[in-house]
């Protein structure tokens, strides 16, 4: 856990260096994957340092490979001359059954690859990618509503084991 001012802590997952948050709010996310991204030295630093947006990130298959898309990564202050672009496309690394498996859903269901998450595992950097379909507008605000609920059942039961 990291701890923040006033004593307020803030639960942090072992690992998980940038999530997007966005995308379970934008998307039906049907199924997921673990690929390993194929990055120069300086990427991986900056990297680790959290200097990386998926925010407007998307997935897109080039010939039988999978990149991932308008991921920022901020470049490497003590690199010089040997940095990276920035937004430049990244090679996904995953088994060919997996590519197989997503490029048929991509074509068949009309489900889009999204960048869910990069972390830590084994000391390699992971990127958490999901099939998902878009969400409606009144989906929406059906997710909002059921966890707005939620907050406030937890909210009321902590109420009455306080008292």
């Amino acid at each position: 856990m990291a701890v923040l001012a006033a004593g307020k802590t803030k639960k942090t997952t072992p690992g998980l260096l940038v999530e997007n948050r966005k995308a379970r709010h934008e998307y039906h996310l049907i199924e997921e994957y673990e690929a390993g991204l194929s990055l120069v030295g300086s990427e991986v630093k900056s990297i680790r340092d959290r200097k990386i947006s998926l925010a407007e990130a998307f997935c897109q298959f080039f010939g039988d490979e999978l990149y991932l898309m308008q991921a920022h990564i901020a470049e490497y202050t003590n690199a010089h001359a040997r940095n990276h672009e920035p937004l430049r496309r990244r090679k996904l690394l995953l088994k060919r059954k997996e590519l197989d498996t997503i490029r048929d859903a991509v074509k068949l269901q009309g489900v889009t690859v999204i960048p869910t998450k990069v972390y830590l595992k084994d000391r390699r950097i992971k990127l958490g990618i999901a099939l998902g379909k878009g969400k409606k507008l009144h989906d929406k605000r059906a997710s909002i509503r059921e966890r707005e609920q939620k907050r406030e059942m937890d909210r009321a039961r902590r109420r009455d084991d306080i008292s």
